[in-house]
């Protein structure tokens, strides 16, 4: 596969004045920490207001068992008891899930403390100090509790008249405006939003191929809209990040500025087709976001199944 060109190049120095730009640490020691506690009933009411019908989207891949291009971690599964009829009644059967959910196919949130740049966490932390072998004491994901709020989609491939965005390509902060005026859709204070780049139409229609090194995402320069708008969670249907990166040296650098600059949780690897399916269908890009990750002590981040309701 041939790597689409990414425009607007970074140098290190350029992107290290971004970071230091877009850098707000004032929230790091509230409870949630970061951009979830920013007007978080306000946009639950909302969110709230925006349920018509119920009906409910699922945004949640199916747990991959199986090991793949983009899926080289594969989830374990098993039974742990399928019950023998020796027992008393009712039978049992149970089975356990285990899963190194960071990577290119489980959908999950990660939380501030899922990176460090420059060795820091959020909020300048030092990472070897808050990071060790049994978990994260900062900003982990335990602290973010439940996220129910006012969610949008900001489909850039549908409003380029796309199936998809070809790997590789960056999205700009325009990029992002030209979808919310396409789909008709403000971004409020607060809110969740997702950015479709068609990755999940793309694997259904060509196959699947490693999005580590090449995939569509935002340029660094977008976190300026981002920020902009005030957003609280970021989320897509890869893992925000264009990929190549930009920046040499720095592999995740909408990470870096959402995740540790800014305290914004991510969530990676969301399923965007049916949900931009139903937008379109019903004509609108906005609906309730809930989202309910694992409290997890010290957790980096965790599984999550988003839910858009209608």
């Amino acid at each position: 596969m041939t790597a689409a060109a990414t425009p607007g190049a970074m140098s290190r120095a350029e992107f290290d004045a971004l970071y230091d730009e877009l850098t707000d640490w004032s929230r790091a020691q509230h409870r949630p920490p970061g951009t979830v506690g920013l007007r978080a009933q306000q946009s639950c009411v909302a969110g709230a207001a925006l349920v018509r019908t119920g009906e409910v989207v699922p945004l949640a891949h199916p747990l991959d068992t199986v090991a793949g291009p983009d899926n080289t971690k594969p989830a374990l599964f098993y039974m742990s008891d399928v019950g023998d009829g020796a027992t008393p009644e009712p039978r049992c059967h149970m089975d356990f899930v285990g899963t190194d959910y960071h990577g290119k196919s489980v959908t999950h949130i990660d939380a501030p403390a899922h990176m460090g740049y420059r060795d820091l966490l959020y909020g300048g932390v030092p990472a070897d100090e808050a990071v060790t072998s049994k978990g994260a004491r900062h900003a982990s994901v335990e602290m973010l509790g439940g996220i129910v709020r006012h969610g949008v989609l900001l489909d850039v491939a549908g409003a380029k008249g796309l199936d998809w965005l070809e790997p590789g390509t960056a999205i700009t902060g325009d990029d992002l405006l030209e979808a919310a005026r396409w789909g008709s859709v403000a971004v409020d204070p607060g809110a969740v939003v997702f950015v479709r780049t068609g990755h999940g139409a793309r694997r259904s229609a060509l196959g699947a191929w490693d999005p580590s090194d090449l995939s569509a995402g935002l340029h660094p320069s977008a976190m300026r809209t981002v920020v902009a708008w005030e957003v609280a969670v970021l989320g897509s249907d890869g893992d925000s990040d264009v990929r190549p990166s930009p920046v040499p040296g720095v592999h995740s650098p909408v990470h870096a500025l959402a995740l540790i600059a800014r305290g914004m949780p991510l969530l990676d690897n969301v399923a965007l087709e049916q949900l931009a399916a139903t937008c379109r269908r019903l004509g609108r890009h906005d609906f309730l976001c809930v989202v309910a990750p694992l409290v997890v002590p010290g957790g980096t981040g965790s599984p999550v199944t988003p839910l858009a309701v209608f």
